[in-house]
């Protein structure tokens, strides 16, 4: 348990470096606020870290006649179950990652039917199910997990959020677009200005090291939406998965798929804002004159 232990400590440090200091200024200033804030990102993205550290480790034969799809899914078994019973992650928050992991299954399972073929799967597993193997579904949870441990780290909270049920419509439209661009046509754009418009006022507020401070909420979705993107480059380089452009050579992936990576991560955020524990961080204005708000 030494590494929980040691994790542990480190997050009891990152919690308590608490209130303001006037004597720090300048460039120092920035360079720690900068270092603490390095530091708070890639804790955040133990999971991510741990996950995607194990793509490039694992070779595409497998190991020991594991094939590579069902090592992974054990390897990403065994880091929730960890972080779970080291408590790095509560069982409400557990939950909401197992959700992260269905929605995504779904979605998967959709885009790799015979019918669509958006990508594939090409390699060999026995946990492979409807084309998708299930460490898939993992990929997606590891946002749900960066999401949740960085509002920990961060102390972050959230000003001028939207009500919740327009915040809901638009995470189901994001992800009713993901199937239904099949058939009756891409309304991303438009879902995205929608987005926009909602959460034009919404910031957020975070704490790098001992003072707060405050960014737009839609420019967090785009950061993170654009990271994602370059993890997905890199999957697809160790051939991961394979878009069909991508089965004879490796080519970047189209960078509009940082779009879609951008709404999911909106519809993702949506989820955590559902935790008990979270709701209380969030400000939602007074829809009106004599309206207690939400």
């Amino acid at each position: 348990m030494q590494g929980s232990w040691s994790l542990g400590a480190l997050d009891a440090h990152l919690l308590t470096v608490r209130g303001d200091n006037p004597h720090l200024t300048g460039l120092r200033r920035f360079v720690l606020e900068f270092w603490y804030f390095g530091i708070k990102e890639a804790r955040a993205c133990l999971f991510a870290g741990l996950f995607f550290a194990s793509v490039f480790l694992v070779p595409r034969g497998g190991v020991l006649g594991i094939p590579r799809y069902d090592l992974l899914l054990l390897i990403a078994l065994v880091i929730q179950g960890w972080m779970l019973l080291t408590r790095l992650e509560t069982f409400d928050e557990f939950k909401a990652i197992m959700m992260f992991h269905a929605v995504g299954f779904a979605l998967e399972a959709f885009k790799v039917s015979g019918s669509i073929q958006s990508w594939s799967y090409p390699d060999f597993a026995y946990s492979k199910v409807l084309g998708v193997p299930l460490f898939s579904g993992f990929m997606y949870a590891a946002v749900g997990s960066y999401i949740i441990q960085a509002w920990r780290l961060f102390g972050l909270r959230i000003v001028h959020h939207p009500p919740y049920w327009m915040a809901w419509l638009v995470a189901g439209l994001i992800y009713a677009n993901f199937f239904t661009h099949h058939y009756i046509g891409d309304y991303r754009w438009y879902i995205a200005a929608g987005a926009l418009g909602l959460y034009a006022r919404t910031s957020v507020v975070f704490t790098p090291y001992d003072r707060e401070r405050s960014m737009p909420l839609l420019l967090a979705f785009v950061l993170i939406g654009f990271f994602i993107w370059l993890a997905e480059n890199i999957s697809t380089f160790f051939t991961l998965w394979s878009y069909p452009d991508q089965l004879h050579s490796w080519s970047a992936v189209h960078v509009g798929k940082w779009s879609s990576w951008s709404l999911l991560v909106i519809m993702t955020f949506t989820i955590v804002t559902s935790l008990k524990h979270i709701k209380h961080c969030i400000h939602i204005p007074p829809a009106g004159p004599g309206s207690h708000g939400e």
